[in-house]
Order: structure tokens, then C-alpha cells, then sequence
């Protein structure tokens, strides 16, 4: 498997996600979602592929290129 582009990781289950990126404004990302993050301990963003990691999570500190991939409302 890849790993995602990018990996945020976030003390909160319940994220939003605009696309924004350090020196991109928010207005060249795309809409603003929210997400939640399920017993999983991370979830991807359906437009950017970036990956919201709950930290002390099942997922934090796994290699992120060996999870599969895992977009907002699925559950597994």
C-alpha cells in the first residue's frame, strides 16, 4: 500500500477538512468537511486523501502506508 500524503494527527474524534495547507489558503482547497474518527483511530479525507490520526489511537505510531484506506463514514 502507499501511505497517504499526509498524515494530521489530532486529539479530537470529530475533525473538519478543508484542503488547506501550510502556504495554500483554504480558498484553493476544497469544501469544508467534518469527519469522524471511529475505533479504527484515524480516517481519510474523501477530497484530499489527508489522513486524521487520533493520537493514543490504534492508528498512532502504525505505518501508515500498511493501513487501508479509510474515508469518512465507512466503517470496516
Amino acid at each position: 500500500m502507499i501511505a497517504p500524503p499526509e498524515v494530521t494527527r489530532v486529539t479530537h474524534r470529530r475533525v473538519a477538512c478543508d484542503g488547506a495547507q501550510a502556504g495554500i489558503p483554504a480558498a484553493l482547497g476544497h469544501p469544508r468537511v467534518f469527519l469522524e474518527i471511529d475505533e479504527l483511530g484515524y480516517v481519510d479525507c474523501g477530497y484530499c486523501d489527508r489522513r486524521f490520526v487520533l493520537v493514543g489511537g490504534p492508528a498512532d505510531g502504525a505505518d501508515q502506508g500498511e493501513l487501508p484506506d479509510h474515508p469518512a463514514g465507512a466503517s470496516a
